[in-house]
């Protein structure tokens, strides 16, 4: 059986890479599946993002909505009709497709809904069953997102499942005539398993890793206005750092790959104080990651975590590291839930340096509840494994996990 994933594996923010690659190796482990993942921008490996990426997030941000949206349906139109030859060709010798995972039901100035109708309309005409998997759904739509996204009606769903509680609100909302979605861990939790350590892993104690995000990108996809967006400035994190120095922490600056979020951890250094903490090695920033399995074993060295990223979150809980979420979009939050960490997510106006590092030494002091941990693991891997089941015989309702609302 030859199975079809589309993603954004190549994406430059790696968790998205270690998402993908969690689906391919749990698949893979079934000798008769053969896996091919497919980066929705055609984009064919790890650091292929066009260089300047950074001028053109800024140059989108400080143009109006309706110009936003105009530019990249103008910039996208002749890749995706590139695209849509290789797909459609690469569908024709496919059995199954995988649509997932990932936040993909996002309306970012119709980026991922031009990409997404055009997939949906090279998967109609394949006939090929289909499986949306795992993915995060935006509350927000325009009318011309609504109408690509829609064009899902028009394939065989076979299988359809989201990521949290929110999404399937969202999924519902838009969809209000169904099919429901199942509602399953994302993939990315199954990190720990599918990166093995490269040695064995030292204890480790008091180091805390703070995943920098460049605040722009934060504003471009939770809405310029979000009161929940916190940690929006350099001064914002030196903050942070000096709080956690007067804890007695050793401080390690990361990001989870995007040349932006480099960039803005060095404009956090470069400050008189921020440069003696690096001289006499209070804080360091960590070279920018080039492979997911860079970021998995970076956090290994780690004994909490702090993070807007969701999925520096995601592969720290999978790790057992315990984790601190910065407020900027409902997903963050979905996840805390989803694991019975609410209380170690800040945002907004409660969310200062003082509180957020008051929050890291309490979560590094209480860690990981195991038994949570093993059944939400146990949970992800069983909800790709049900997919694949349910591609096979499209006629099984079978992704179903216990407590999970029921799919098609």
């Amino acid at each position: 059986m030859k199975i079809l994933i589309f993603n954004v594996k190549y994406s430059e923010n790696l968790g998205d890479g270690i998402l993908a690659q969690c689906i391919e190796r749990a698949l893979a482990a079934d000798p008769d599946v053969r896996v091919e993942t497919i980066d929705l921008a055609g984009r064919a490996d790890f650091g292929t993002t066009h260089q300047h990426r950074q001028y053109a997030i800024r140059v989108l941000h400080a143009l109006p909505a309706f110009a936003r949206r105009a530019a990249v349906e103008r910039i996208l139109g002749p890749k995706l009709e590139k695209l849509r030859e290789d797909w459609d060709r690469k569908l024709a010798s496919a059995d199954a497709v995988i649509l997932g995972g990932g936040n993909l039901f996002q309306d970012d100035d119709l980026n991922f809904p031009l990409k997404i109708g055009s997939l949906l309309d090279c998967v109609s005409r394949s006939g090929k069953p289909l499986a949306v998997y795992a993915v995060g759904v935006g509350s927000h739509w325009s009318a011309r997102a609504v109408e690509l996204f829609g064009r899902v009606r028009a394939t065989d769903l076979t299988c359809l499942s989201v990521r949290d509680g929110k999404a399937y609100d969202n999924w519902m909302s838009h969809f209000p005539e169904g099919p429901a979605p199942a509602v399953v861990p994302d993939p990315g939790l199954l990190a720990g398993r599918f990166f093995p350590a490269s040695e064995e892993p030292a204890s480790v104690h008091g180091k805390v890793g703070i995943c920098v995000t460049d605040p722009v990108i934060l504003m471009r996809h939770a809405g310029r206005h979000s009161p929940d967006i916190c940690f929006k400035t350099a001064s914002d994190y030196r903050e942070l750092i000096r709080e956690l120095a007067k804890r007695g922490y050793a401080i390690r600056l990361f990001s989870n790959g995007a040349r932006e979020d480099q960039a803005f951890a060095e404009r956090i250094l470069d400050e008189n104080e921020m440069a003696r903490y690096r001289t006499t090695g209070v804080v360091d920033l960590v070279e920018r990651p080039r492979l997911p399995e860079d970021v998995v074993q970076f956090l290994r060295s780690l004994s909490v975590v702090i993070a807007h990223r969701l999925h520096a979150c995601i592969a720290a809980y999978s790790l057992g590291i315990p984790h601190v979420g910065l407020g900027w979009d409902s997903k963050v939050a979905g996840f805390f839930r989803s694991v019975g960490r609410e209380s170690y997510f800040a945002a907004g106006k409660a969310a200062t340096p003082a509180h957020v590092a008051t929050l890291a030494a309490a979560a590094e002091a209480e860690g990981i509840d195991p038994d949570r941990h093993n059944a939400t693991l146990a949970a992800a891997l069983e909800g790709i494994q049900h997919m694949q089941t349910c591609l096979r015989r499209p006629e099984a309702d079978t992704l179903v996990s216990a407590g999970y609302p029921s799919p098609l």
